[in-house]
């Protein structure tokens, strides 16, 4: 972020395969006066080598592009140390669960469709850029069925298990292992 006369600027670059879809964006952001588009890539491998050029503070990357995606782009982006304060806003079309999943693990600070209002996708970058984590309404909802549909963690697991008796465990722990009932007969002598 670069400041002026008091103001912090965020350095933006855009990353998207549709030239018209880059230029709306680029009117938008640059109408705010605390943003600034410092470039434009039409594919993840124009946008990691730009990232490293420009040093923006904030990448909208779509997904879906030619000759690297936007989520390749942006595990690469994620984990290169020299990039380490530059934040990725996946911003596309689709708002499918697993797109949400992926840029997350790919190391994306926020995840937005491209049918967002203009204010949001301006105090969305603002968000990004301030270190701070965003989801649309609908990937959030993604997000929490995905986490409400994981099987219960280990301590609910061991609660369950804590009703078995430590030779039960231990014939739970064998079957476990691949041993028949021989082998595991075998073993507790």
């Amino acid at each position: 972020m670069t400041s002026g006369a008091g103001q912090t600027t965020i350095r933006v670059l855009i990353v998207d395969d549709q030239v018209l879809v880059r230029a709306g964006f680029r009117i938008l952001v640059d109408s705010a006066d605390d943003l600034e588009v410092v470039g434009e890539a039409s594919n993840g491998a124009e946008a990691l080598g730009l990232a490293r050029a420009l040093r923006a503070d904030v990448v909208l990357m779509d997904i879906r592009m030619p000759v690297m995606n936007g989520l390749e782009a942006t595990q690469l982006i994620a984990a290169d140390e020299t990039l380490a304060g530059v934040r990725v806003l996946i911003l596309t079309t689709f708002e499918i669960d697993e797109y949400v999943v992926s840029a997350l693990r790919a190391g994306a600070s926020g995840f937005l469709v491209k049918d967002a209002k203009p204010h949001v996708l301006l105090d969305a970058i603002r968000t990004v850029a301030a270190g701070e984590a965003l989801l649309s309404p609908g990937a959030t909802r993604a997000v929490i069925s995905r986490f409400l549909s994981q099987p219960e963690t280990d301590e609910a697991a061991a609660t369950h298990l804590s009703v078995l008796t430590d030779r039960e465990r231990e014939v739970l722990t064998q079957v476990g292992l691949g041993k028949s009932n021989d082998e595991i007969a075998e073993g507790s002598c």
